[in-house]
């Protein structure tokens, strides 16, 4: 049977933490974060032409290879704006523009 352990607090607060960061899982932007904003785009767009295409030989149509294209790129900056890789600056983790129960972007004090 194993042995359990009391966790360290600080721990704990530590694995929280990271569940909530919004940089995403390629750090804090640059290089890495341009080349998977680049990938997820590209990617979809040739995923969604190949399906496209497959549909227009199904079909004996011309046009469903450019809706694929152009789905499959709103589809991967979707796909980069939900891991957080568009934003310029990152944000603080800890904050969302409503905590202090203003409107968004007013600084009370």
């Amino acid at each position: 049977m194993a042995e359990t352990h009391p966790q360290d607090p600080q721990q704990g607060a530590s694995r929280a933490d990271a569940s909530d960061d919004v940089r995403g899982p390629y750090g804090e932007g640059g290089y890495n974060a341009g080349i998977a904003v680049f990938s997820y785009i590209i990617g979809g767009i040739l995923v969604w032409s190949l399906i496209g295409w497959g549909l227009d030989n199904l079909l004996g149509t011309q046009w469903i290879v450019l809706v694929g294209g152009l789905l499959g790129a709103v589809g991967g900056f979707y796909l980069s704006h939900m891991h957080n890789l568009t934003r310029a600056t990152p944000a603080d983790p800890g904050s969302t523009p409503r905590d202090s129960g203003g409107k968004a972007g007013e600084n009370p004090k």
